[in-house]
């Protein structure tokens, strides 16, 4: 099998709003998706 490997810089792919975790982690409790990359962490290109 071959190993493919995708050399990408994580400045780059990960969402700058929500540090690529996909939410936000509220004050008062509980935790809300990241519009800006629909949860997913991941920046739009």
């Amino acid at each position: 099998m071959k190993n493919e490997q995708k050399h990408r810089n994580p400045q780059t792919v990960k969402c700058q709003y929500c540090k690529g975790v996909g939410y936000f982690q509220l004050l008062l409790g509980g935790s809300e998706t990241c519009d800006h990359c629909g949860g997913s962490g991941r920046k739009h290109s």
